[in-house]
């Protein structure tokens, strides 16, 4: 059995292994250790950790996020076709335009309506 052709991947693994796993190690061995009650405490969400569980909340900041989603995953919709730009030709090129305004659209209707801003 040949793993010749496997070798590409193989080496792809313990390249991306490395480059994960690397820094970490790296930040753990030479990295300060300067323990602190503040960086100990739990954080979640912007909200103290410890208080009434039936305290009114901000959602904003929930839509904030949800929007930031929303609008990152369509841009990444940009990176394939700029790829594929060439091949598809004048038809994908309308179509993204399109897809793009109405993205624009979109935005732009969330701004005026107050959705991005933070008091």
């Amino acid at each position: 059995m040949d793993l010749q052709p496997y070798l590409p991947v193989i080496l792809f693994i313990l390249v991306g292994a490395a480059v994960g796993v690397a820094p970490q190690v790296l930040g753990y061995l030479l990295g300060p250790n300067r323990p602190d009650a503040a960086k100990a405490s739990p954080y979640e969400c912007g909200f103290e950790a410890f208080e009434d569980a039936r305290m009114k909340f901000d959602v904003r900041y929930y839509l904030v996020a949800i929007l930031f989603i929303l609008f990152d995953l369509e841009i990444a919709f940009l990176f394939p076709w700029a790829i594929a730009l060439h091949e598809i030709g004048p038809s994908g090129f309308w179509a993204m335009m399109l897809f793009l305004t109405i993205l624009v659209v979109g935005f732009v209707y969330e701004w005026k309506k107050g959705a991005l801003d933070w008091e």
